[in-house]
C-alpha cells in the first residue's frame, strides 16, 4: 500500500492537466495499527512536533493539507477525533466501520472503501440467496467486528434469518476463550458460520479449528481476511477451502507493476521499510551486523548480494493487478488532488467563501480544503467514478469470491459474483453457483435450516421458547389456504369459495340445492305425479259411478273438490324441486298453503256433514236446511279465500325469495328459498295446522257412527296421518339442513296427501271397482241383515281398519238415520 501511494503521487507529479505546476509530497508514518501512537502522531502534525517522530525534515514550513489512513477503523476514529477540531480532511482506504458515517462524530473523515453496512447488506443477500436461515456469526471484538456483526444481523433480520449462536473475541484472549468457541461451531446444529472479523482474529481462530480438527464447516467471511493467504498447512487449507464472502474488487493500473519493480534498497539506503521487505522477500539480510540475529531467528540465512531481481518473483507483490485495498489507496490520494485541483481553479470573485473569495495557494486554511473534498468527482483510470455521499462514503462494490483448491494443494480466490449497492432493490447481487464450491468440494449447496420449509397448505406455527426459524408446520384449517412455501399465516378464502384438499388453492364451493337431475329429486317427482294420476284415476272412477248410490251418498261434488286440492297439493310439491328462483319461492309457498287449505276445507266440510247428518234423528228434521249443498260450497270457498287473503298480503309485505345459504356447511353453498316475511309464514302455516286440529276434533267425536256410515272414522284416520307427518317433519328438518330440508318438507306434502288419498277414497273405490253388487241403495242404507253385515266388516277391516262405509245426507237416503242397531 505504501508503494501504491507513492506510485499515485508520482503519478498525479507527472500528469500536465491535473494540478499544473504544482508537485505533491508526502509524510510517512506508521501508526502500528494503534489509536494510542495514531493519536500521538496526529498531535505532532498538527503542533509542528513531527521531528520526534522521523529521521528527516523536508526544508521549509510544515503544511499538512489532509491525511491519508489509517487503516484499522479504531485508528481512524483516533485520528478523525484529533484532527477533526483542526478541519483537516482525514480519507481512509481500509476502515469500514459504520460508526464512522456520523457526520456529527467525525465531520472531516472521508473513505474510498465502502462502509460494512453495504458490506453486511452484501453478505445478507448471499446468505439470503442460498436459502440460509439458521446461521452462526463470529466477529472480532473491536469496532470494526462489533458495529459490522450489528449491522449484518440487522440486514439478515428482514430475510428472516436467525442467529443459532454469536461469538467474539480479540486477539489477545486467553486460549481458553478461543477453544471454547471452536467446541461450540462443532456442537452447533448449523454448519454455516459468518466471520466478521480482521485478519488476525481470523489467524488464531484458524489455528484453533485446525488443532481441534473441525472439518464440514461452511465459512463466509468479510473482506478483512478472505483474500489473506493465511492458511500455510495442506491440511488446514482443506479446513477452510470452499469458504465464500465479499471482497474488494481488483483492479490492473497501468504502469503500477514495472513500478514495484524498481524497488531496490540501492534507491532507498536509509528507508528500513524497503530493507525489511527485500529481507523477507528472498530470506536474506543485508546487514552484516544482524547476520547472526538473522539465523537464530529465521534459521541459516545468507547475505543478500544485491543482484536479487523482483522479476524473477511471482507474488502479490508483483501482481499486475491491484488488490481492492490498494486500489482504494489509489483513489484517496488522487481524491486529494482533485480536491486541491479544484481549489486551486477558483476564479476570482466566484469563489464559496465569504465575498465570493477563493482560497489563496500560498495560504489556504485546510477547511477551505475540506469543503471541496465534500463535492468531489472524478474518473480514474480504470474508468470508475468516484465521489463522497452526504456521509463521506463511496458506491458500494464487492466482488464475491471463493477459495478453491489447484490441483497442486494451493488455495486461489476465484470470484463468483459481484454486489453492486447503487443497483435497483432486488439486482443488487448477480451470483452464478454453478461455479462455486463448497464445503467438503462438494457442488450441491449445504443446507442451513432450523426447520425443513413448509409446504403449500401450511403455515409456521412457531415453537414455544425457540427462534422464529424454529417452527413446526402446521395444515391450514378448513377454508383457509397457503399457495407458497414458508406461509406465516393462512389465508381466509371468500365467502363463495372453499380450500381443496391440499389447502393451498381456493376452489368454488360447491352448489347444493334439491335437483331434477339427481335421484332422490326424481323419485320425488315420479312420487308427485304418481299421486296425480292416482287422484285423477279415482275421479275418473267416481265419474263413471257417479249415477251409482256410493258415488252419490258420498257427495260427488264435495268428492271431486277433494280430488282436486289433493292434485295440487301433488303437484305443489313439483315446485321446491328445481334450481330456486323469485317465481318458483313465491310459488311453492302460496300453491302449497291455498292447496292444503282448499284440501282441509273439503275434509272439514265432509266431518261437519256427518255430524250434521247424524243429529237428525229424523227426515223432517231442520238440521240439514242449514247446511245443504249450497252452504257447503260457500264454506269451502269462504275458508279458502283466507288463505288466499293471507297469501295475497304476503306477496305485498315481504314475499319469498331465492338466497345463497352458506350456514350449515362451511365447504358448500345451499340454494334456498327465504320465507320472507315470517309474519305471513306462521300466519299461513298456523291457518292449515288450525284447519287440521279442528277437523280432527270433529272426525273423532264421530268415529263411534254406525259402522255403515263410518266416513268419521276415515277422516279420523287420515287426518291422524296428516297431523302426524307434519308433527314429525319440524324435528326431521331441523336435523336434515341443506337439500334435504327441501326434500323431508316434499316428503311431508306428498305423504299426508296420500293419506288423505287412500283413506277416504280407497275404502269407497274398493267396494266400486272389486265388489260392485256391494254398491247398492240397500247395502249403504243398512238393509241388510246383522250377520251378513258384520261379515262383510270383517272381511274389509283387514285392509281399510272398518273405514268403507260412509254417510250420506243426501235427500233420496234420508230414511237411513232412521236405521237401528241393537
Amino acid at each position: 500500500m505504501l508503494q501504491t501511494m507513492i506510485f499515485t503521487i508520482e503519478e498525479i507529479n507527472r500528469d500536465e492537466k491535473l494540478l499544473p505546476n504544482i508537485t505533491l509530497g508526502y509524510r510517512i508514518h506508521d501508526d502500528c495499527n494503534s489509536p494510542e501512537i495514531s493519536t500521538k502522531v496526529v498531535l505532532a502534525l498538527v503542533n509542528g512536533q513531527e521531528e520526534t517522530y522521523v529521521n528527516q525534515l523536508c526544508d521549509g514550513p510544515l503544511n499538512i493539507p489532509g491525511i491519508v489512513g489509517g487503516a484499522g477503523s479504531s485508528v481512524s476514529m483516533a485520528i478523525a477525533k484529533t484532527a477533526g477540531p483542526f478541519r483537516i480532511p482525514l480519507v481512509s482506504y481500509l476502515s469500514t466501520c459504520v460508526c464512522l458515517s456520523d457526520r456529527n462524530e467525525y465531520p472531516t473523515f472521508h473513505r474510498t472503501i465502502p462502509s460494512d453496512e453495504h458490506q453486511s447488506k452484501a453478505l445478507a443477500h448471499v446468505i439470503q440467496r442460498f436459502g440460509w436461515t439458521w446461521i452462526g456469526t463470529i466477529n472480532s471484538d473491536d469496532d470494526y467486528g462489533n458495529s459490522g456483526m450489528r449491522a449484518f444481523v440487522e440486514a439478515t433480520h428482514e430475510f428472516g434469518v436467525c442467529i443459532a449462536f454469536s461469538e467474539s473475541f480479540h486477539r489477545t484472549d486467553p486460549a481458553e476463550k478461543i477453544t471454547r468457541i471452536v467446541q461450540v461451531i462443532k456442537k452447533a446444529t448449523t454448519k454455516v458460520v459468518v466471520a466478521f472479523a480482521s485478519l488476525g482474529e481470523m489467524r488464531i481462530l484458524f489455528e484453533e479449528v485446525l488443532r481441534q480438527n473441525l472439518s464440514g464447516v461452511q465459512w463466509v467471511g468479510s473482506e478483512g481476511w478472505i483474500t489473506a493467504d493465511f492458511v500455510n498447512v495442506d491440511r488446514g487449507r482443506h479446513f477452510s477451502a470452499a469458504a465464500i464472502g465479499t471482497a474488494l474488487p481488483a483492479v490492473k493500473v497501468s504502469g503500477m507493476r514495472d513500478f514495484l519493480l524498481t524497488v531496490h534498497p540501492s534507491r532507498f539506503p536509509g528507508n528500513s521499510l524497503v530493507r525489511e521487505f527485500w529481507e523477507t522477500t528472498f530470506k536474506c539480510t543485508l546487514s552484516l551486523q544482524n547476520l547472526t540475529d538473522a539465523v537464530s531467528s529465521f534459521g541459516a540465512l545468507t547475505l543478500c548480494s544485491g543482484s536479487e531481481s523482483l522479476h524473477q518473483i511471482n507474488n502479490a507483490y508483483t501482481d499486475m493487478t491491484l488488490d481492492g485495498n490498494s486500489y482504494n489507496v489509489y483513489k484517496a490520494v488522487y481524491a486529494f488532488a482533485h480536491a486541491l485541483h479544484d481549489m486551486f481553479s477558483c476564479e476570482r470573485g466566484k469563489g464559496p467563501f465569504v465575498n465570493n473569495t477563493c482560497a489563496r495557494f500560498s495560504t489556504f486554511q485546510t477547511w477551505q480544503l475540506l469543503y471541496y473534498m465534500k463535492s468531489i468527482s472524478f474518473t480514474t483510470q480504470v474508468g470508475e467514478k468516484v465521489h463522497f455521499d452526504e456521509e463521506g462514503n463511496p458506491t458500494a462494490a464487492y466482488d464475491i469470491v471463493n477459495w478453491q483448491m489447484n490441483s497442486d494443494g494451493s488455495l486461489e480466490v476465484r470470484k463468483v459474483g459481484y454486489y453492486n449497492g447503487s443497483a435497483p432493490p432486488g439486482e443488487e447481487l448477480e451470483l452464478n453457483p454453478r461455479h462455486i464450491v463448497w464445503s467438503g468440494g462438494k457442488r450441491e449447496i449445504p443446507r442451513a435450516v432450523c426447520s425443513e420449509s413448509c409446504s403449500p397448505g401450511t403455515r409456521k406455527a412457531a415453537r414455544k421458547g425457540q427462534p422464529i426459524c424454529c417452527f413446526d408446520c402446521a395444515s391450514c384449517a378448513d377454508g383457509e389456504i397457503s399457495n407458497t412455501s414458508d406461509s406465516t399465516e393462512c389465508i381466509k378464502c371468500p365467502p363463495m369459495f372453499w380450500s381443496n384438499e391440499r389447502k393451498d388453492q381456493c376452489i368454488p364451493k360447491n352448489i347444493e340445492y334439491l335437483s331434477f337431475n339427481e335421484i332422490l329429486g326424481m323419485v320425488l317427482t315420479i312420487i308427485s305425479l304418481v299421486g296425480v294420476c292416482i287422484s285423477g284415476l279415482t275421479a275418473g272412477i267416481f265419474f263413471r259411478h257417479r249415477d251409482t248410490p256410493l258415488v252419490k251418498a258420498n257427495n260427488s261434488e264435495l268428492s271431486f273438490l277433494l280430488l282436486f286440492a289433493l292434485s295440487c297439493c301433488f303437484l305443489c310439491s313439483v315446485t321446491f324441486i328445481g334450481k330456486p328462483s323469485v317465481w318458483s319461492c313465491v310459488l311453492r309457498r302460496t300453491a302449497f298453503g291455498v292447496s292444503f287449505v282448499l284440501c282441509i276445507s273439503c275434509v272439514l266440510v265432509k266431518t261437519i256433514l256427518v255430524l250434521t247428518a247424524f243429529k237428525a234423528n229424523h227426515p223432517s228434521n231442520n238440521w240439514m236446511k242449514w247446511f245443504g249443498p249450497r252452504q257447503q260450497r260457500i264454506s269451502v270457498f269462504v275458508l279458502a279465500a283466507v288463505q288466499c287473503l293471507i297469501c295475497v298480503l304476503w306477496l305485498l309485505i315481504e314475499p319469498p325469495f331465492p338466497v345463497i345459504n352458506i350456514k350449515y356447511y362451511r365447504e358448500t353453498i345451499i340454494l334456498e328459498c327465504d320465507t320472507g316475511s315470517s309474519a305471513a309464514f306462521y300466519s299461513a302455516s298456523g291457518y292449515i295446522a288450525l284447519l287440521s286440529c279442528i277437523s280432527f276434533v270433529l272426525a273423532f267425536l264421530a268415529r263411534k257412527l254406525p259402522d255403515n256410515f263410518n266416513e268419521a272414522k276415515c277422516i279420523t284416520f287420515s287426518m291422524l296421518i296428516f297431523c302426524a307427518v307434519w308433527v314429525t317433519f319440524i324435528p326431521a328438518s331441523v336435523s336434515s339442513p341443506g337439500k334435504y330440508t327441501v326434500a323431508v318438507e316434499v316428503f311431508a306434502i306428498l305423504a299426508s296427501s296420500f293419506g288423505l288419498l287412500f283413506c277416504i277414497f280407497a275404502p269407497k273405490c274398493y267396494i266400486i271397482v272389486i265388489f260392485p253388487e256391494k254398491n247398492t241403495k240397500k247395502y249403504i242404507m243398512g238393509k241388510v241383515g246383522r250377520a251378513e253385515c258384520l261379515k262383510d266388516i270383517h272381511q274389509y277391516v283387514l285392509w281399510f281398519d272398518n273405514a268403507f262405509m260412509i254417510a250420506t245426507i243426501d235427500s233420496e237416503f234420508n230414511d237411513a238415520f232412521t236405521c237401528s242397531w241393537k
